[in-house]
């Protein structure tokens, strides 16, 4: 008789274990079956069961077995097992063999069974499996490939079941999940597997022998995509960072994992791993070289993480450009970013059509990129540099947006410094905030790996020293006991902080003395004694204001600071805000006309825009009493002494004697009835609006609205918009919305988005005002195109405060339509 060959004999063997378990009932027959498919599993010396048959039953029927276990897991001869049994027999078969088969099995049966308690005793099996560290067998298996030859479909199902176990099994558990089966847990856990895996390579490739990391370097990368890059890399890049920091062989693999990440998952990887790192020390000794190497990974790192992608801290930035400078064979891609980022910069149409936060990223990119220039790269690039500080620096402060002109100051002032042109450095007068600051700071290279410091004032700091140390000295020396002072000497000094300079002349007492000193005089003094006392003379005497509020305010507006007095703008714009209140029509017409007169700066063009506005916001709100109209009611009353002469004064006794007979179960505190005051505003709006809606297209030698000057634009319709808001429930408010919709339907898809603020904000304007009955009949034509036009703006344009504004003015257009169609009265007057 042959002798059988070994993948026989393991196959008949295998064959009885089935029949046997599932035809007998004798328990010894169960457990002695379970035995002998435990014995091909067994690597112990005194198995008698020969290696070549444990290896067929690993190859062939290992995956077999497990399938029928699990498939007999609710028979009669499972639960006659004890629980020592099942532990020792049953979960043993799936914690002892090759780890990717049984995790493929469990996550099957996981998938297949239903509520109970089959599903519960795998549920543990699959907890025991990963918290006995199969996953680093799995991924070692892989790395010395003694793993069975798979095909392509095999393997990306097994990369799919570890990457999205947690998915998997909450799917299926819901809230009975476990805590290890959770992504805050099972991928820290997946992280420490990989690190022991490379830990077993490491020592592997110095014992001579060959491994292969491509396995690993797709669970990565697939984790990655996934979005769980923060949790894994968390964990992986410190780790990685230290053990590379003194073992070659450590960076080496480290290199080869992450050459081995496919090309569509590495840039997920490398943009996790940039915000794990510790710095660029650390970021080169993992990677190593990869950006000369992988065209993906040159993209990812010198293209869009720097100009497509701009969410990233500062910290990144430095990181990114410190990696590349760090190395010689790496510079010449830092020069490449450099001029790659300056043109970015200096492009009008990106200062334009790109987000604020955008431009400060590459600006931070910017300044970063030429403090780690040397000095012969810096003369190498210096015409480039040239170019771009002079073509963004007016590209910047061209631009209405203040933080954008500021941003080009900044940059013009470091990049003029670091290139030391002639000596000579820009210099830009601007308010110091903590984003200037951080700019400035850029420029100062940061040592060693830790984590950054914030910005700090190094401006301010000595003047806070310089100014604590006198006080300190003076503390000291007034309690110093030992020091030698004179009786006269103790005696307090006389308080003469409050005092003030005598002037020789005296301040105007009426508006015609104060007209002929602005006009004529020459004395600083005068003029500002004269500028102080403009506005108070002009409320106090209204009528001597009128006679000659145009001209007085044709001066304001013609007036300069000759003198440099202190507080002039305030004074100036108060005064010419009170002419504008106190003779309303004669000084809006001026004013209004003058707007589009030859001759007159931007300044002044936006001095009236304005004053009007706050001349509108203070004729809005009601008279408050003054001192003036108290005591001229007080006056009043004293000449009359009779109380019959006051026809009010009746009301009040009849009132007093009810309330006084009037019984209440609770007595609030009683208020006085609401005095009703007339709107001084509504029927002057007109006035104020109409004369600025003319001429506006018609461009002029010094000023061209729709052309170049987007400042004054952007502010003429923000000023319009408040003069709508203003006029609410004034009976012109509808015939106001309809002229300006008309003016800002053209601009509203204009360059400058302070532009484009000013048209949503005057669009929420005229939902806010006018009245929804209205806006559906008068504005029904308007209102499709305007609700699609306000969709796209809120979904797609850059600003973010764009966006915000249209969806305002959405959520206002909606609301006003929504209570118009569910009014039926309205609806039938409609029709």
């Amino acid at each position: 008789m042959e002798s059988l060959t070994p993948s026989t004999e393991v196959r008949l063997a295998v064959a009885q274990c089935f029949r046997t378990l599932t035809s007998s009932t004798d328990n010894k027959d169960i457990v002695n079956a379970l035995h002998t498919l435990n014995s091909y599993l067994d690597e112990r010396p005194e198995n008698k069961i020969p290696s070549v048959q444990r290896v067929e039953f690993r190859r062939a029927h290992f995956t077999r077995t497990l399938q029928f276990l699990v498939s007999s897991i609710q028979a009669d001869w499972f639960h006659s097992l004890t629980e020592a049994q099942r532990t020792d027999l049953w979960d043993r078969l799936f914690l002892k063999g090759p780890p990717e088969q049984t995790l493929l099995v469990l996550m099957d049966g996981l998938g297949e069974l239903r509520a109970s308690a089959s599903l519960d005793h795998l549920v543990s099996i699959t907890e025991r499996f990963l918290q006995s560290h199969r996953l680093a067998d799995l991924l070692w298996s892989y790395c010395l490939q003694t793993a069975p030859s798979d095909t392509p479909q095999l393997r990306e199902t097994l990369l799919g079941r570890i990457v999205s176990l947690p998915d998997l099994t909450a799917n299926k558990l819901h809230l009975n999940i476990k805590p290890l089966f959770l992504p805050q847990q099972y991928y820290p856990l997946l992280a420490s597997e990989m690190l022991t895996a490379l830990e077993r390579t490491c020592r592997a490739l110095k014992d001579g022998t060959d491994c292969s990391l491509t396995f690993v370097a797709e669970t990565l990368g697939k984790v990655c995509i996934q979005g769980h890059s923060g949790l894994v890399l968390a964990v992986l890049a410190p780790q990685l960072s230290v053990c590379t920091s003194s073992d070659m062989v450590w960076q080496r693999v480290c290199w080869k994992l992450f050459e081995n990440v496919p090309q569509r998952w590495a840039e997920s990887v490398l943009t996790a791993l940039v915000q794990a790192v510790s710095g660029p020390e650390a970021l080169g000794r993992v990677i190593g070289n990869l950006v000369l190497t992988n065209k993906k990974a040159q993209f990812v790192i010198t293209h869009k993480l720097l100009l497509l992608q701009y969410k990233y801290k500062t910290r990144v930035l430095r990181i990114i450009l410190g990696y590349l400078a760090a190395d010689k064979e790496r510079r010449p891609l830092l020069i490449q970013v450099l001029r790659s980022v300056s043109q970015a910069w200096a492009n009008p149409s990106a200062v334009k059509h790109t987000p604020l936060e955008q431009q400060l990223y590459v600006s931070k990119a910017l300044l970063l990129s030429v403090s780690l220039l040397n000095d012969s790269e810096l003369q190498e690039l210096r015409s480039d540099l040239l170019q771009c500080m002079l073509g963004g620096m007016q590209s910047h402060l061209d631009s209405s947006v203040v933080r954008i002109r500021h941003m080009g100051m900044v940059v013009g002032e470091c990049l003029s410094s670091r290139m030391d042109i002639s000596g000579a450095e820009l210099k830009f007068e601007y308010d110091q905030d903590e984003e200037t600051q951080e700019l400035l700071s850029l420029m100062t290279p940061v040592s060693g790996e830790e984590p950054e410091a914030e910005p700090v004032n190094r401006i301010d700091s000595p003047q806070e020293t310089n100014q604590t140390t006198p006080s300190v000295q003076s503390e000291a020396s007034k309690t110093d006991p030992d020091s030698d002072l004179d009786s006269d000497d103790e005696l307090a000094p006389y308080d003469m902080s409050a005092d003030q300079e005598m002037s020789k002349a005296s301040p105007p007492r009426y508006l015609r003395d104060c007209l002929e000193n602005l006009i004529s005089s020459d004395d600083p003094v005068r003029v500002e004694l004269s500028l102080r006392a403009a506005e108070s003379l002009v409320r106090k005497n209204s009528f001597a204001a009128r006679e000659i509020s145009v001209q007085l305010t044709k001066v304001f507006l013609h007036m300069e600071d000759k003198y440099s007095t202190r507080g002039f703008m305030s004074l100036r714009q108060a005064t010419m805000v009170a002419l504008t209140v106190t003779d309303t029509i004669p000084v809006t017409q001026y004013l209004t006309t003058e707007f589009y007169s030859l001759n007159y700066s931007l300044r002044q063009r936006l001095d009236i825009l304005e004053v009007l506005a706050l001349a509108a916001q203070e004729l809005s709100k009601p008279i408050t009493e003054t001192r003036d109209s108290s005591m001229i009611i007080s006056a009043s009353t004293d000449l009359t002494p009779y109380p019959g002469d006051n026809p009010v004064h009746w009301r009040q006794e009849v009132e007093k004697r009810i309330q006084s007979k009037t019984r209440r179960l609770s007595k609030g505190v009683p208020k006085p009835p609401a005095k009703a005051i007339p709107n001084r505003y509504a029927p002057v709006a007109g006035h104020f609006f109409f004369p600025l809606l003319h001429n506006y297209d018609k461009p002029q030698v010094t000023f061209d609205l729709l052309g170049s000057d987007h400042l004054v634009l952007g502010r003429l319709i923000h000023t319009l918009g408040l003069f709508m808001h203003l006029a609410a429930n004034a009976p012109i408010a509808a015939q106001m919305g309809r002229a300006l919709l008309d003016f800002v339907w053209a601009l509203r898809y204009h360059v400058d988005q302070m532009v484009r603020r000013g048209v949503l904000f005057a669009v929420c304007s005229v939902f806010l005002s006018v009245n929804s009955q209205n806006l559906l009949v008068d504005l029904s034509d308007q209102l499709f195109e305007t609700r699609t036009w306000l969709a796209d703006v809120a979904e797609g344009d850059p600003d973010a405060d764009c966006r915000s504004l249209a969806v305002q003015s959405l959520v206002l257009m909606d609301k006003s339509l929504k209570k118009q169609l569910q009014d039926p009265q309205a609806l039938s007057l409609e029709s």
